[in-house]
Parts: structure tokens; C-alpha cells; sequence
């Protein structure tokens, strides 16, 4: 029967869907982990009429200044008119059509089940009708049968290391054997068993950081009382007891609700679901919170029906029902009824019953996937190395060709290339995954950025590529601390050097016998007074309007006072009453915004003290030590779109009420009485960089107010236009208000933020600030830390809902120039609904975006769109949890480890512990990773091209043989100890010292061209090698006597010889480590060659007649080239010389 009720009433609140039950809250359950995010396509809701399909935005002025049927004529998109031809298929289409048709089996070989909305009994998990996901952090990649399969396939994905494992395989192959197995499987071996080991330790390392996270130990409770349970084993349906600071599995959830101060109520913090400190009022259900003990809710016949799991972390939709009482009991639940993964009970202790776990938590869902990155320069080699194969085909080709293609002629092809194989040295990838564990060695050992961490050692040089810094606000830029800065009254400003006029003000204002102090009169008693109405207006006094202004400001707010409790909780709710203890030292302030709590501090701070708060009344303290009551009637909070909050209370002891308000300037400017110096303060502090709010308040009568309450009442039990008819009831009392105040709030920034944003952008990096914070917040913040410039102007993007509105907004946005662009994520998500080709193309042209009210997923999806439109490379910057999608998204991901805990930090490829040490990260870490990582490449392949010439003349002399020059430990030793570190020396090259590169930041903005790098660079390289091949080897032939083994000895020595002498050349800063790798190879060289006699004949090396020939052909292969370089810095110099000399 129970079974057949509750499937009806199912039918009747498909729309109410609830989260979280119990004594107080209902919670969801798991851990912000790297898990598969179940997303709805992004533009799964169409709210606009089908004629608007396929019209994109018109982006020439004539056609937009026509009439409204231009919607109807529009072109178009750019994107629709690509033709995919045979070109396009070969220039890359077949990468897409491949990549689509593997998404597509991966898709459907992965395939979720739907995520459908769920009824939750209390405290019974055997009840649930469907199986749930267990609450479980994995972060591995790999398990036990897949690890070996997804390296290699990580590693044989790129071409190179494909194309050496076909070279060595080809080596067991009898007719196409040219050389000893280990001299091609002994690197190629090396390369795999370096990155399997890495791989294996870093996934060790995250099994055990699962392994510690899904071991934690909560409190359940059951019908026997409290148990233990690790975080892995709760369900969906259990009780779980969590208390003061207590997070679930790296911050997960939250539950009911014991508090020392509102009774029901409980504080938790959010930080790491949506980067905001504050901390956060959560509701219980209040017919769980009159139970008399906890073990009644197992009494009880309960449930929860709950919505289906949603990427929204600001909204909920739910009910809760008892069915054993008569009439049955129904109550709807909200976003104030739970407590979502990733958030931490700040104050009280809380029991919820679990409704969601795992993957289907919000914080899971909002994650994505930690994708492999690559960096661009391994992209760039790649396609080098490509560039290199077709020319080891091609003279494979010619080579044969020139025989004649006699004989079995295929055979002797595949030959040649094995022969040629040496023009792409397998050394490449060795050195350069060895450069990048040096260049991050380099990183964390910097005393200039201390507690910085390289968690990604792949792609340290993307640090000196970007063109794009998307970062976080708060924790980031700011440090989160408001301080209030400046009250101005009209007439009079007041700043932090004169607040102890005010305290002096107030002080004199209270001593005053004006008001009685309250004895404890009756809520319900109401003093007759005189209507202020018909009071004669007079000048004040500065004395009575600071008062005025702050009792304002004391009262007109949501901060509660907290008072730490020195006895624990034992499931009762404590009274905090008229007897509480309102010691200073013992009270912090809590609110949902961090300026309502700077402005409570202030006042404190001059005398008037909030010191209790529940949710009917507030009590302040005057400076003799007496305590005003005030009865809160009516509260109306702060929302984006109002812009102010309100609230009604009547004094205690004189039963006078007043209506007072506050927000920000262009809501207030309207609602206040007429005045000439509220805009031109508001921009003096807005230029000054700080939050401003405009107080004002306004008298009522008895009458008024109960003609107020009664329309306002009425308008909140209406069914339909409820929101809009409350709000018109409200702006009826917002009219001609009396102003009081202007205050001015400044958010501390983080150290040196200002010259480091300035040092970003001189560098060529555009920065994009993306937030979940409010709008005006923002604003303001861009504008205090120099984001946007004092000379720039600021386009706020009006907030859209559909198509025709978005195309207005951005026509009107297109016709400014050099303006920064606010834009909210509604807004943002509209725009990129229809129009994100033209969005990212207008946007990317501003010096400055600043995105706000942004969710985790939206942050993540701005990084992909301008990796997709630009391609450049982008860098996500964040401290929080909510930042962790963003860092991943990114090319390149810093954390920073700060008051948000270290989720952003562990997630990020590196990570910092200040704002300010990014610009040495980047100007000269990233610097010279990238430009030493480009030289070792070339340099390396440099080595391998110049004996790859050397075998192509011998062979073309000696009749076209496919018959390798050198054999055995020859060719291991020139690509190891004899030539090995010099190359890798040049790791601790540089052009220019760390002080210069911080002081031009201009240097940077060439290496986002690539010309350290490119087809140019390589082509220089490649005359080079194919020059001085050709010498070592045509002058060997000619000056060798009688044996061949003589040309062997000259040229191997002399191509030895130059290549010492060409990283010498190579090298622009030196360092001692790099003389002795010289030296030191030379010597090994040296040393070998009496051991070397299946090679050398030891009686001719020890000839002059062999000491002048090897000098005299690594003179002409090398002179020319030192000769050229002197005349090119002489006379070409490039810009990092000019600095440096």
C-alpha cells in the first residue's frame, strides 16, 4: 500500500525534487573527483522561435541599422559555408572524421544510464528502487590490465616512437639487418622502461591519495545508535552526523543541524564547490527539527523525493513527506535545505539524510576529465620528425633510383631507410623528457618563488608560449579580507585616519538620556508615537547624521554574531539569549559576503556593537555598555538583478519602525531623495578601488507599515507573477528615501598583483578574469588591481535571454574600441548559444574580459572555446575547487595553495603559493624552458642528419651499397658518451639573465610566434648538417691513404670533433657545468680509442699526418659557420643581445 501511495504521489511533483532531508539538512554525498562528467549538451534547451535557426549575427553596420526584418535576411554562419572537399580531407579532415568515429564508440561503449529523480527514505538505504553510484573517489587512469596497453599507447600514438619501434622490429628481419639489435633496442628500451616507471609511480601515488580519501572514517546513524563508516561505504538514504570543520572526503557534504545560535540552522562554507569564502545559512527541515531526540527519526515513516542529479550548484527543487501522521505532512525543500558536496560545516554540527553520492554529486558533475597533455613544441617536433621521414624516403628512393632498381630492389629500399633511420634520432625524445625533468628541478629549486611545485614535468615549456591567462578572483587576485576605507556623508568624508571623530560622535550621541534602556518589554507591545510624517524638516547636525548613518549600517545587513560554544553538543539546541556571553574576545561575525562583515567590524570598531542575532530580532551594544533591541519585521535579501537589501525593524523602546536599505549606486540613485554628490563620490571611489554601497532609510507609521504587510502577504500567496508582485509591493515603500551614507569597502589584493597583471600584459598576454562572484564585485576588482586600465572603458554586457536580445547587445558591443568586456554566465551562455563564433572574435579583441557569475563548467568551456577559435595556447590560474575544471581544460594549469585548500593546487601542472611569483614563472622559467628545449631539438636532430649525409656520400661513392659507414659501439657511443652532454648542457643555456627578462617583458612576446622553432630554424639546420656532412666525409675520402679503415678513423674523429665545437657554437651564456661536459666527452673520446681496434687502426691515429687531416677538415666543416654568426650578430643583432651587451 505504502508502495502504491508514494508511486502516485511521485505523479504529482515531477517538478518538486528534493535533495536533502532531516533533522536539518539534506545532503549529497562525495568528493570532487577526476571522474566522467555527465553533461547535457550545452545547447539542450532552445528558448527562441525556429525562424531565429541558423541566423548568425550580422557584423556589418549598414545591414544592423535596418529595420527588424534583417533577421530574417541574415547570411549565413562562416562556419556553414566551409566546403569539405578532397583538400580539406587531406590537409586534416581525415584526423576529425577518425576522431569523431573513435568519440562515437567510446560514446556508446560508455554509455551512462539516465540520471532520473529519486525517492530517498530516512535512514533506510535497502528501500532505494534503483541502484546508486558507490561514494568513491578514483583518480587512477589505469588499473591492473590496462596499464601496460594505455602507456604504450601513449607512448606509440606519436610518430616518433612508432617510427623507431618499426625500425627495430625491422632489425630481426634477416635480409634487412644492418647493425646489432641493441644498438636500436637498447634506447628505444630505455625510452619505455623511463616512462613506465614515471607512470607507475605517479599512479601508485594517486592510488594511495584515493585509497586515504575513501578510507575516512563519519558517523552514521542507525536504529542501534552511532556507528563508523568509511566515506566509500555511505549510501544513498543513510544519516550521516557531521560536525564543526568536519568535511567529507576532500570537502563533500553536509547534514542536519545542531547550532549554538539560530536553533535549526547551521553555517557551512563553500569554497571549494564555488570559489566563495563566505560562509552560508543552511535551514532544517523544521518538522525533523521538533523531534524531541535524534533517535526518533527512525520512528518515523519519512521520505525525500529529490530532483535528478544537476550541474546547477545554486538551485534545488525537492519536497519532504511524513506519511504517518493525519493529514499528512508535506514540506518543499530549496538550495537554504542542503548541503552539496565540497562544502564544509563552518559552525554547529549537522544530520542529513544522503541523496546523492559519487559521480552524481554536483561537485563530480561540474569536474571533467584530466585529459594528457602535450605541450606545443612536442607537437612541433612532431611534425618535424614527419618532415624528416618523407626526406629519409625520398633519398631511400633516389638511392635505388641511381641503381638502377636492379636486383631485388624493394629489399635494398628498405635498407636505405633502415640505413637513413639515424636522421631521426631516437636521442630526441631522451633528451628532451630529460631536459624537462631538468627545467622543473630548475622551477622548485628557484628561491625566488619559494614552495612552488612542478606536478607536470611534460610541458614546462607551454610556460613560454601563452597568449591567454584566464584567472580566478578570489584567493587569486584578491586576497578575500575587506577593510572599510571611507564613510562620506554628503558634506563631510571620512577616512581611516579619521575614524575616532566618528567613535567620538557616537560616543557623545549615547551618553545622551534620549532612550530608556530596554527592560524586556513585550514583542507584542506597541508604544504609541507620533507620526514623523508631519515633522517640520531641520538641518541636522553632523553629530546626529553619523549617528544615523551608523546605526544604519548596524542594522541593515544578514551578519550573525557567533559565539563559541566551551561545552560540546549533545544533540539538544542551546538557548543564546539574554544571558549569553558577549565577550568581545569570544564573537567572530559570519555572513554571506565578506563586505557585510567589514561594515558590522567597523561599526564594532566605533562603538556600536552587533552582539546577538536569531531570526526575529538583533541586539546592539552602545558604548556604555547598554543593549538596544530591534524586531526584525521584514528582511528583503540581496539578489544581482535588485541590486540592495532591505530590512524593516522596530526599536524595542520606542516601538519606532524604520525601513532601511542599501546597494549599490545605479539601483539607489532613483529609490534616494534628490541630492548633487552621490554620482561624482561613487566614481571618486570607484577610481579609488572601492566597493561602494549607498545607505538610506525611511520612516513609517503604524498605518503604513500594516498596509505594507498586508499587500506584501497577499503578494507572496499569489500563484502566478508571484516574483513580480512581490517586487512591485516592495518598490512601492522605495520611494523618496532619506540618503544617509555612502560607505567605501576595499577587498585587500593579493601581494604585487598590480605590477605583475601590468608585467602580463606588457608581455603580449591578454587576461581574461572569470568568477562566480557578483558583478559589481568584479567590476570593481578589475579596476582596483590595473586588470583594466585607468584609460579604458568598460562595456558591461547587458544581461540577455534570447537570440534577438544577444544579437542587439553584441552590434551595440561591436561598435566600441579598446573596452574591456563584463559579461555574466547567463549572458555568456545565450552568446555562445547562437553567435560564439562572432562572441570569441569580438571578445578576443578586447584588452580585458571579465566573465562573472561564471560556474565551474562555463569556466571550463571558455577555455576550450579559445583554444578552438585562436589557437594559442591558454594558462588557467585558481585556488579553489571550483577552479579545478579550468586548470585541467587549459594548456597549461597553475594552482595556487591559499585559504581554499590545495584541490586547485594538486589538480594544476604547477603549482605557486603567490599571485606575484607567476611573472618569473613565466618571463623566465618559461623563457628559457622553451627556447632551450627548441635549441636541444634542433641540435639533436642536427646530429642525426649530419651522419645521415655522410652515410648517403659514402654510399653514393662506393657504388650505392646499402652498407652502414659506421656499425656497433660507434654509433651507440656517438649518440651517448661522446656527444651526450655537451647537447644536454645546453639545457642550462640562456639569452638573457632572469633580472633582464623581468625588466623587458616585451622579450616574451616573440616567443609566442614560435620563431625559436620553426620550418625556417629547421631549414637552416638541415644545410647545415647536409654542409658539413658532406665536408667530413668528401674530405675523409680524399686525404685517407691506402686503407679504408683510415676514413673511418679521420672522418668519426672529425665529425666528433665538430660536433663539440657546433654546441660551443650553439651555446650563448656559459656555464661551468658546460666546460666540463666538453672536456670531459673529448676525454672519453680520447680514452676509448685504445680500445676501439675492430674500428681503428691505433698506428695511424697516433700520426701527425692523422692529427692534421682531422684539423684540417673540422675547420672547413666548422670556420664558415663561426664566421657567419659573428657577421650576423654584428650586424642583425636579435633583440636579447642588445639587452645582454
Amino acid at each position: 500500500m505504502a508502495g502504491k501511495k508514494l508511486l502516485k504521489n511521485d505523479q504529482n511533483r515531477q517538478q518538486q525534487l528534493s535533495q536533502f532531508q532531516t533533522v536539518c539538512h539534506v545532503v549529497e554525498l562525495s568528493f570532487p573527483v577526476e571522474l566522467s562528467v555527465l553533461c547535457p549538451h550545452r545547447y539542450s534547451l532552445e528558448d527562441e522561435p525556429s525562424n531565429l535557426d541558423e541566423m548568425p549575427l550580422m557584423m556589418s553596420e549598414e545591414g544592423f541599422e535596418n529595420d527588424e526584418s534583417d533577421y530574417q535576411t541574415l547570411p549565413r554562419a562562416r562556419v556553414n559555408q566551409r566546403q569539405r572537399g578532397l583538400g580539406w580531407f587531406l590537409l586534416g579532415g581525415w584526423k576529425v572524421l577518425c576522431g569523431s568515429c573513435c568519440d562515437c564508440l567510446a560514446h556508446t561503449c560508455r554509455r551512462k544510464k539516465e540520471l532520473k529523480a529519486r525517492t530517498v527514505w530516512l535512514g533506510c538505504p535497502e528501500k532505494c528502487e534503483e541502484k546508486y553510484p558507490r561514494n568513491a573517489i578514483k583518480n587512477q587512469k589505469y588499473n591492473i590490465f590496462t596499464f601496460v596497453p594505455g602507456v604504450l599507447y601513449q607512448q606509440f600514438k606519436f610518430f616518433l616512437n612508432l617510427y623507431f619501434l618499426v625500425v627495430a622490429c625491422s632489425q630481426f628481419v634477416p635480409s634487412l639487418k644492418i647493425g646489432y639489435l641493441y644498438t636500436y633496442w637498447a634506447p628505444l628500451g630505455f625510452v619505455l622502461a623511463v616512462t613506465m616507471v614515471r607512470e607507475a609511480v605517479d599512479e601508485v601515488r594517486r592510488y594511495q591519495r584515493d585509497k586515504e580519501m575513501n578510507s575516512q572514517l563519519y558517523s552514521k546513524l542507525t536504529v542501534r545508535g552511532k556507528i563508523q563508516v568509511k566515506s566509500s561505504d555511505i549510501q544513498v538514504g543513510d544519516l550521516i552526523i557531521v560536525e564543526k570543520c568536519k568535511t567529507f572526503n576532500g570537502h563533500t557534504n553536509l547534514f542536519f543541524s545542531v547550532c549554538a545560535f539560530f536553533p535549526g540552522a547551521c553555517f557551512i562554507r563553500t569554497d571549494q564547490l564555488d570559489g566563495e569564502t563566505d560562509w552560508k545559512l543552511k535551514v532544517a527541515v523544521s518538522c525533523t527539527q521538533r523531534l524531541p531526540a535524534l533517535g526518533d527519526l527512525f520512528s518515523i515513516s519519512a521520505y525525500v523525493y529529490a530532483q535528478k542529479p544537476q550541474l546547477d550548484i545554486h538551485s534545488f527543487e525537492g519536497n519532504f513527506t511524513r506519511e504517518d501522521t493525519d493529514p499528512q505532512i508535506h514540506e518543499s525543500l530549496s538550495i537554504e535545505n542542503t548541503l552539496w558536496a565540497s562544502t564544509v560545516v563552518a559552525s554547529g554540527t549537522v544530520i542529513g539524510v544522503v541523496i546523492y553520492t559519487g559521480k552524481e554529486t554536483r561537485s563530480v558533475l561540474n569536474t571533467s576529465y584530466a585529459k594528457n597533455k602535450v605541450g606545443l613544441l612536442d607537437l612541433e617536433l612532431n611534425r618535424l620528425t614527419k618532415a624528416l621521414f618523407l626526406a629519409q624516403v625520398v633519398l631511400s628512393i633516389v638511392m635505388v633510383a641511381l641503381q638502377g632498381f636492379v636486383g631485388p630492389w624493394f629489399r635494398n629500399l628498405f635498407r636505405f631507410v633502415v640505413l637513413f633511420s639515424y636522421i631521426i634520432p631516437i636521442s630526441l625524445r631522451v633528451n628532451l623528457d630529460m631536459g624537462k625533468s631538468a627545467y622543473g628541478w630548475m622551477i622548485m629549486k628557484d628561491e625566488n618563488i619559494p614552495g612552488t611545485v612542478v606536478r607536470t614535468s611534460t610541458i614546462p615549456e607551454e610556460l613560454g608560449r601563452l597568449v591567454y591567462l584566464l584567472t580566478d578572483k578570489t584567493g587569486t587576485l584578491t586576497q578575500n579580507e575587506m577593510i572599510f576605507k571611507r564613510l562620506h556623508l554628503g558634506t563631510v568624508s571620512y577616512g581611516t585616519d579619521t575614524m575616532d571623530e566618528i567613535q567620538s560622535h557616537i560616543v557623545q550621541s549615547y551618553a545622551q538620556p534620549s532612550s530608556q534602556p530596554s527592560n524586556g518589554s513585550s514583542s507584542g507591545a506597541t508604544p504609541s508615537r507620533k507620526s514623523q510624517a508631519a515633522a517640520p524638516k531641520v538641518r541636522k547636525s553632523v553629530s546626529s547624521r553619523i549617528h544615523e548613518a551608523v546605526k544604519a549600517i548596524a542594522l541593515c545587513h544578514n551578519v550573525t554574531p557567533v559565539y563559541e560554544s566551551r561545552a560540546g553538543v549533545n544533540g539538544e539546541t542551546e538557548s543564546a539569549e539574554a544571558d549569553q556571553d558577549f565577550s568581545d574576545d569570544n564573537r567572530t561575525y559570519q555572513a554571506s559576503s565578506p563586505d557585510e562583515v567589514a561594515l558590522v567590524r567597523w561599526t564594532e570598531s566605533v562603538g556600536l556593537t552587533l552582539v546577538n542575532r536569531d531570526l526575529t530580532s538583533l541586539q546592539l551594544k552602545t558604548p556604555s555598555g547598554q543593549i538596544l533591541t530591534f524586531y526584525i519585521l521584514q528582511i528583503f535579501p540581496f539578489t544581482s538583478e535588485s541590486k540592495r537589501m532591505g530590512i524593516i525593524v522596530r526599536e524595542e523602546s520606542t516601538g519606532d519602525i524604520t525601513f532601511y536599505m542599501k546597494g549599490a549606486d545605479v539601483a539607489m540613485a532613483s529609490i534616494v531623495q534628490y541630492n548633487d554628490w552621490l554620482e561624482e563620490e561613487c566614481g571618486n571611489m570607484a577610481r579609488e578601488g572601492l566597493r561602494t554601497l549607498v545607505v538610506a532609510k525611511k520612516s513609517l507609521s503604524e498605518e503604513q507599515y500594516q498596509d505594507f504587510e498586508n499587500r506584501y502577504n497577499q503578494a507572496k500567496l499569489s500563484i502566478h507573477d508571484r516574483a513580480l508582485k512581490v517586487a512591485a509591493v516592495v518598490e512601492s515603500l522605495e520611494r523618496e528615501m532619506e540618503l544617509l551614507c555612502l560607505t567605501g569597502v576595499e577587498d585587500q589584493l593579493q601581494a604585487d598583483v598590480r605590477p605583475t597583471l601590468e608585467l602580463l600584459r606588457n608581455a603580449g598576454i591578454k587576461i581574461w578574469m572569470l568568477t562566480g562572484d557578483k558583478l559589481e564585485t568584479a567590476t570593481c576588482i578589475a579596476k582596483s588591481s590595473h586588470l583594466v586600465s585607468r584609460n579604458q572603458d568598460i562595456h558591461v554586457f547587458r544581461p540577455v535571454s534570447n537570440r534577438g536580445e544577444a544579437h542587439l547587445e553584441l552590434n551595440a558591443f561591436r561598435r566600441k574600441h579598446d573596452c574591456a568586456l563584463v559579461i555574466s554566465g547567463d549572458s555568456l551562455e545565450v552568446c555562445l548559444r547562437y553567435y560564439e563564433h562572432e562572441f570569441v572574435e569580438l571578445a578576443c579583441q578586447c584588452p580585458a574580459v571579465v566573465c562573472c557569475r561564471c560556474s565551474p563548467t562555463q569556466k571550463a568551456q571558455i577555455v576550450r572555446l579559445l583554444q578552438q577559435h585562436t589557437a594559442n595556447r591558454t594558462c588557467a590560474i585558481g585556488d579553489g575547487g571550483n577552479d579545478v575544471s579550468m586548470i585541467q581544460a587549459a594548456d597549461c594549469g597553475i594552482g595556487i595553495e591559499g585559504k581554499e585548500g590545495k584541490q586547485a593546487s594538486l589538480a594544476a601542472d604547477f603549482s605557486i603559493t603567490q599571485f606575484k611569483h607567476i611573472g618569473r614563472l613565466l618571463m623566465v622559467h618559461g623563457r628559457n624552458s622553451y627556447k632551450r628545449s627548441a635549441a636541444l631539438g634542433q641540435f639533436v636532430m642536427h646530429r642525426g642528419m649530419i651522419i645521415s649525409t655522410m652515410q648517403a656520400v659514402f654510399s653514393s661513392i662506393f657504388y650505392f651499397a646499402s652498407v652502414p659507414l659506421y656499425q656497433g659501439f660507434l654509433m651507440v657511443g656517438y649518440a651517448t658518451i661522446y656527444t651526450m652532454f655537451p647537447v644536454f648542457s645546453l639545457v642550462l643555456d640562456q639569452d638573457v639573465k632572469p633580472e633582464m627578462a623581468l625588466l623587458y617583458p616585451e622579450l616574451y612576446k616573440d616567443l609566442t610566434k614560435g620563431r625559436s622553432l620553426s620550418f625556417k630554424t629547421f631549414l637552416i639546420w638541415v644545410l647545415v648538417s647536409v654542409y658539413q656532412g658532406g665536408i667530413l666525409m668528401y674530405g675523409a675520402l680524399v686525404l685517407f691513404e691506402s686503407e679504408f679503415v683510415h676514413v673511418v678513423a679521420i672522418s668519426f674523429t672529425a665529425l666528433i670533433l665538430t660536433e663539440l665545437l657546433m654546441v660551443a657554437l650553439t651555446i650563448r651564456t656559459w656555464h661551468w657545468l658546460m666546460v666540463v661536459a666538453e672536456f670531459f666527452s673529448l676525454g672519453c673520446y680520447v680514452a676509448s680509442l685504445a680500445f676501439l681496434n675492430e674500428y681503428f687502426d691505433l698506428s695511424f691515429i697516433t700520426t701527425r699526418a692523422f692529427l692534421w687531416k682531422v684539423c684540417a677538415i673540422t675547420l672547413v666543416s666548422c670556420l664558415p659557420l663561426y664566421i657567419i654568426k659573428y657577421l650576423k650578430r654584428k650586424f642583425s643583432p636579435p633583440s636579447y643581445s642588445k639587452l645582454s651587451s
